[in-house]
């Protein structure tokens, strides 16, 4: 039996997200292909973990909305730690706080 793989579709812009928080000197783990909801990235930045799901900014709000998978996923662990929503790299600098 073959397991089905879900969540390893990757936004247009998570690489310009991973650069940008990777210019800062931030430490980038992909999740992206864990699959089940889990968000896209783990950050580590000046002692601190992020736990980012990239959305792509360029696409309409209904488009960037997120998938029940990840609704419940955030549901379950959102309480231990916030899940960022990263769209653009204003919005990485804004939650690293460097810009």
């Amino acid at each position: 039996m073959s397991a089905m793989k879900y969540g390893a579709r990757v936004d247009a812009n998570q690489g310009e997200i991973v650069a940008a928080a990777r210019a800062v000197g931030a430490e980038v783990q992909f999740l992206h292909s864990v699959g089940g909801g889990c968000p896209d990235l783990l950050v580590a930045f000046h002692g601190q973990w992020y736990v980012v799901e990239v959305k792509d900014g360029a696409k309409p709000p209904s488009a960037r909305k997120l998938t029940p998978r990840e609704v419940t996923w955030h549901e379950k662990f959102n309480h231990y730690a916030p899940v960022h929503i990263w769209e653009t790299v204003d919005d990485v600098l804004r939650t690293l706080g460097v810009g």
